[in-house]
């Protein structure tokens, strides 16, 4: 019981502490983190009463994750173009993710874990850039 309170105290601080760019990466973990556990849910046998119940409750959670993203774009920032595209992927990805919930079929959920995978590197490299840039004087020691 003290462990999950820690678990809990460590993850909310987390979140209060992170930057507006954490926060994305986080959300990317997160969507991550479903997809995963609804693809290995897919191996489960089909008489286990279990596997609907976790491939939908994840596919929907991931989601809603994706749909938090999509709330975040800033579609007036700039010219807008690059907001307008992350919306439309955002919207691409949960089309696919409802798809693969209704029939439950894996592959779709395979794609997105990827194409979100690769968004998620792409983010956190753009984090690493842009923290070495606001430290002028610190040497990355990496």
């Amino acid at each position: 019981m003290v462990a999950s309170d820690c678990a809990r105290a460590y993850r909310t601080n987390s979140v209060v502490t992170a930057s507006p760019g954490q926060l994305v990466l986080m959300l990317f973990d997160g969507v991550l983190r479903s997809l995963a556990i609804a693809r290995d849910a897919f191996n489960l046998p089909p008489e286990d009463m279990r596997r609907i119940a976790v491939i939908n409750t994840q596919l929907i959670k991931a989601q809603n994750i994706i749909s938090e993203l999509q709330g975040t774009l800033n579609l007036e920032a700039g010219d807008g173009k690059f907001a307008h595209e992350m919306y439309r992927l955002y919207d691409y990805y949960t089309r696919r993710l409802v798809e693969a919930n209704l029939r439950k079929q894996v592959e779709p959920v395979i794609e997105i874990e990827r194409l979100i995978g690769d968004v998620r590197t792409a983010w956190a490299e753009m984090l690493k850039q842009n923290d070495r840039n606001s430290s002028p004087g610190i040497r990355n020691v990496a």
